[in-house]
């Protein structure tokens, strides 16, 4: 399975995940950030049918609270997930993989807490923002490589290129990947550019900015 990990600037629409599919059209999933698509879902769904491509990512409900939400839309364009933050996560089929799933601080706050999870074959992790400090970063790694280790799973993260936590002005953008084993695949720092990695050969391919 090809996943292509972008890491777009915050935007009112969605042109930057459309020009990603259109530059991608064999990739099986795109992973993107906590909250990106905003209130764009319906769009999203018609683009996942269009490019034939599951969508990973987060959207904001702006009139709810908490209003960030992690959903997954596949590749007919269906919404299967729509998961309000704080909730309990929950395994999602996603064609042949069994998927998990943390939105942004949840990794801190709650993590996952569900043995459940020991069947999972990929947790995702859109994040909103960039890391505020390098204690932070840090921390986030080491959180992440210790639930792909605990649940034997590929863990993927992504945050936004730009932005920056509770208007600090401080944004470390940042994407990541560690194997079933707690291995880095990758770790993206201050790098925001677009990766496709294959799932099964652990391949990764820096794609551009």
């Amino acid at each position: 399975m090809k996943l292509l990990i972008m890491q777009p600037n915050l935007e009112k629409q969605i042109a930057q995940l459309e020009a990603e599919l259109k530059n991608n059209p064999d990739v099986d999933a795109v992973i993107f950030p906590e909250g990106y698509l905003n209130e764009n879902v319906g769009k999203a769904c018609e683009l996942a049918s269009k490019y034939n491509t599951v969508l990973i990512g987060g959207h904001r409900r702006l009139q709810e609270s908490p209003k960030d939400r992690i959903l997954i839309i596949n590749r007919f364009g269906e919404l299967i997930l729509d998961r309000v933050k704080y909730s309990k996560p929950c395994l999602v089929m996603m064609e042949e993989l069994k998927v998990g799933h943390i939105l942004c601080d949840e990794l801190i706050v709650q993590a996952i807490n569900d043995e459940d999870h020991s069947k999972a074959d990929l947790i995702v992790h859109p994040i909103g923002v960039g890391m505020f400090s390098e204690e932070q970063f840090q921390q986030w790694i080491t959180e992440a490589t210790k639930i792909a280790i605990k649940y034997k799973t590929m863990i993927i993260g992504t945050s936004h290129a730009d932005g920056s936590y509770g208007d600090t002005g401080i944004s470390i953008p940042i994407a990541y990947c560690m194997d079933e084993t707690g291995e880095v695949v990758f770790i993206a720092k201050n790098d925001v550019r677009t990766r496709l990695l294959n799932a099964e050969t652990k391949e990764v391919s820096v794609l551009h900015r």
